[in-house]
Protein backbone atom coordinates (compact mmCIF):
# COMPACT_ATOMS: atom_id res chain seq x y z
CA UNK A 1 0.00 0.00 0.00
CA UNK A 2 1.42 3.39 -1.18
CA UNK A 3 1.84 6.19 1.21
CA UNK A 4 0.02 9.33 0.68
CA UNK A 5 2.34 12.45 1.85
CA UNK A 6 0.75 15.63 2.99
CA UNK A 7 2.66 18.97 1.85
CA UNK A 8 2.01 22.37 3.04
CA UNK A 9 2.69 25.86 1.90
CA UNK A 10 5.36 27.39 2.98
CA UNK A 11 3.86 31.35 2.80
CA UNK A 12 7.38 33.06 3.40
CA UNK A 13 8.82 31.45 0.44
CA UNK A 14 5.47 31.83 -1.70
CA UNK A 15 3.73 34.46 -3.61
CA UNK A 16 0.18 34.21 -5.55
CA UNK A 17 0.63 37.03 -8.47
CA UNK A 18 -1.28 37.99 -11.01
CA UNK A 19 -0.51 41.27 -13.82
CA UNK A 20 -3.30 42.79 -16.25
CA UNK A 21 -2.57 45.42 -18.99
CA UNK A 22 -4.04 48.66 -18.02
CA UNK A 23 -4.85 51.41 -20.95
CA UNK A 24 -4.04 48.83 -23.22
CA UNK A 25 -0.05 49.87 -22.38
CA UNK A 26 1.44 48.76 -19.14
CA UNK A 27 0.32 46.15 -16.85
CA UNK A 28 -0.84 45.97 -13.33
CA UNK A 29 0.59 43.77 -11.06
CA UNK A 30 -0.40 42.55 -8.00
CA UNK A 31 -0.92 39.37 -5.28
CA UNK A 32 -2.92 38.12 -3.24
CA UNK A 33 -0.95 37.96 0.78
CA UNK A 34 -3.62 35.37 2.22
CA UNK A 35 -3.76 32.02 1.15
CA UNK A 36 -3.33 28.01 1.70
CA UNK A 37 -3.66 24.57 0.38
CA UNK A 38 -4.14 21.02 1.25
CA UNK A 39 -1.51 19.21 -1.21
CA UNK A 40 -1.34 15.45 -1.33
CA UNK A 41 0.80 12.89 -3.18
CA UNK A 42 1.30 9.09 -3.47
CA UNK A 43 4.86 9.24 -1.92
CA UNK A 44 6.62 12.48 -3.25
CA UNK A 45 5.48 11.84 -6.81
CA UNK A 46 3.64 15.03 -7.65
CA UNK A 47 2.16 13.74 -10.67
CA UNK A 48 0.07 12.31 -8.26
CA UNK A 49 -0.68 15.36 -6.72
CA UNK A 50 -4.37 16.24 -5.26
CA UNK A 51 -4.38 20.29 -4.83
CA UNK A 52 -6.82 22.05 -2.68
CA UNK A 53 -5.67 25.67 -3.06
CA UNK A 54 -7.43 28.85 -1.27
CA UNK A 55 -7.52 32.16 -1.53
CA UNK A 56 -8.66 35.13 0.28
CA UNK A 57 -9.48 37.87 -2.16
CA UNK A 58 -9.97 40.53 0.55
CA UNK A 59 -5.99 40.18 0.81
CA UNK A 60 -5.22 41.90 -2.55
CA UNK A 61 -2.64 43.84 -2.69
CA UNK A 62 -1.45 46.19 -6.08
CA UNK A 63 0.69 48.88 -4.37
CA UNK A 64 -2.57 51.52 -4.79
CA UNK A 65 -5.12 51.66 -1.94
CA UNK A 66 -7.89 53.40 -3.73
CA UNK A 67 -7.36 50.32 -6.69
CA UNK A 68 -7.68 47.81 -4.02
CA UNK A 69 -10.54 48.67 -2.72
CA UNK A 70 -12.27 49.02 -6.29
CA UNK A 71 -11.64 45.43 -6.37
CA UNK A 72 -12.58 44.36 -3.51
CA UNK A 73 -16.00 45.87 -4.28
CA UNK A 74 -19.16 44.25 -6.44
CA UNK A 75 -17.35 45.30 -9.62
CA UNK A 76 -14.85 42.99 -9.30
CA UNK A 77 -14.45 40.25 -6.28
CA UNK A 78 -17.32 41.41 -4.39
CA UNK A 79 -15.36 39.92 -1.20
CA UNK A 80 -18.30 41.24 1.56
CA UNK A 81 -20.20 38.66 -0.72
CA UNK A 82 -17.62 35.80 -1.48
CA UNK A 83 -15.03 35.43 0.43
CA UNK A 84 -13.07 32.51 -0.68
CA UNK A 85 -11.18 32.12 -4.06
CA UNK A 86 -10.82 28.50 -5.01
CA UNK A 87 -8.77 25.88 -6.85
CA UNK A 88 -9.14 22.13 -6.72
CA UNK A 89 -5.99 20.56 -8.88
CA UNK A 90 -6.00 16.82 -9.75
CA UNK A 91 -5.06 16.25 -13.54
CA UNK A 92 -1.67 16.18 -13.93
CA UNK A 93 0.16 15.75 -17.85
CA UNK A 94 4.58 15.76 -18.41
CA UNK A 95 5.38 18.11 -20.51
CA UNK A 96 9.22 16.87 -20.37
CA UNK A 97 11.06 15.94 -17.51
CA UNK A 98 10.66 19.80 -15.31
CA UNK A 99 7.68 20.83 -16.88
CA UNK A 100 3.82 20.08 -16.42
CA UNK A 101 0.41 20.89 -17.31
CA UNK A 102 -2.24 21.04 -14.48
CA UNK A 103 -5.81 21.27 -14.71
CA UNK A 104 -8.30 21.90 -12.50
CA UNK A 105 -11.64 23.51 -11.24
CA UNK A 106 -11.08 27.60 -10.40
CA UNK A 107 -14.14 29.07 -8.54
CA UNK A 108 -14.17 32.72 -8.26
CA UNK A 109 -17.50 34.43 -7.03
CA UNK A 110 -19.28 31.38 -7.09
CA UNK A 111 -18.76 30.07 -10.83
CA UNK A 112 -16.12 27.08 -11.28
CA UNK A 113 -14.24 26.87 -14.62
CA UNK A 114 -11.99 24.11 -15.26
CA UNK A 115 -8.07 25.75 -16.65
CA UNK A 116 -4.82 24.56 -17.41
CA UNK A 117 -1.58 25.70 -15.05
CA UNK A 118 1.94 25.72 -16.71
CA UNK A 119 4.06 23.65 -13.70
CA UNK A 120 7.57 24.20 -13.47
CA UNK A 121 9.11 21.94 -10.67
CA UNK A 122 12.50 23.41 -9.73
CA UNK A 123 12.99 19.96 -7.57
CA UNK A 124 13.15 18.60 -3.95
CA UNK A 125 15.61 20.41 -1.11
CA UNK A 126 16.17 19.95 2.24
CA UNK A 127 16.50 22.87 4.43
CA UNK A 128 19.21 23.66 7.09
CA UNK A 129 16.89 22.17 9.52
CA UNK A 130 16.12 18.97 7.68
CA UNK A 131 12.97 20.05 6.37
CA UNK A 132 12.00 18.22 2.83
CA UNK A 133 11.50 21.22 0.80
CA UNK A 134 9.35 21.66 -3.39
CA UNK A 135 9.48 24.21 -5.46
CA UNK A 136 7.19 24.71 -8.12
CA UNK A 137 6.60 27.81 -10.87
CA UNK A 138 2.85 28.33 -12.14
CA UNK A 139 1.37 30.16 -15.00
CA UNK A 140 -1.86 30.67 -15.91
CA UNK A 141 -4.45 32.74 -17.93
CA UNK A 142 -8.40 33.07 -17.41
CA UNK A 143 -10.17 35.46 -19.08
CA UNK A 144 -12.04 37.64 -16.10
CA UNK A 145 -15.58 37.85 -17.85
CA UNK A 146 -15.75 34.00 -17.65
CA UNK A 147 -15.83 34.57 -13.83
CA UNK A 148 -18.16 37.46 -13.72
CA UNK A 149 -16.03 40.28 -13.30
CA UNK A 150 -16.51 42.07 -16.16
CA UNK A 151 -16.13 46.11 -15.19
CA UNK A 152 -14.23 48.06 -17.11
CA UNK A 153 -14.33 51.56 -19.18
CA UNK A 154 -13.79 52.69 -23.05
CA UNK A 155 -10.76 54.27 -23.79
CA UNK A 156 -11.65 57.63 -25.64
CA UNK A 157 -9.03 56.60 -28.01
CA UNK A 158 -10.66 53.29 -28.62
CA UNK A 159 -9.85 49.92 -26.51
CA UNK A 160 -10.59 49.03 -22.47
CA UNK A 161 -8.87 50.64 -19.49
CA UNK A 162 -8.69 46.98 -18.45
CA UNK A 163 -8.00 44.10 -20.41
CA UNK A 164 -10.24 41.05 -19.70
CA UNK A 165 -6.87 38.79 -19.62
CA UNK A 166 -5.30 38.17 -16.70
CA UNK A 167 -2.13 36.61 -15.84
CA UNK A 168 -1.67 34.04 -13.14
CA UNK A 169 1.88 34.00 -12.12
CA UNK A 170 3.17 32.02 -9.21
CA UNK A 171 6.12 30.82 -6.89
CA UNK A 172 5.27 28.30 -4.42
CA UNK A 173 7.55 26.11 -1.79
CA UNK A 174 5.95 23.70 -0.45
CA UNK A 175 7.68 21.74 3.12
CA UNK A 176 6.68 17.60 3.66
CA UNK A 177 4.31 17.38 6.80
CA UNK A 178 5.51 14.86 8.76
CA UNK A 179 1.54 14.05 9.12
CA UNK A 180 1.54 11.31 6.33
CA UNK A 181 -1.69 8.99 5.64
CA UNK A 182 -1.69 5.70 4.38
Amino acid sequence: MSTRTKWIIDPAHSEIGFNVKHLMITKVKGQFKEFDASIYTTGSDFLTAEVDFWMNPQSIETGNADRDGHLRAADFFDTENHKEITFRGNTFERVNDDSYEMYGDLTIKGITKRIKVDVEFGGVMKDPWGNEKAGFTLHAKMNRSDWGISWNATLEAGGLLVSDEVRIACDVQLMKSNEETV
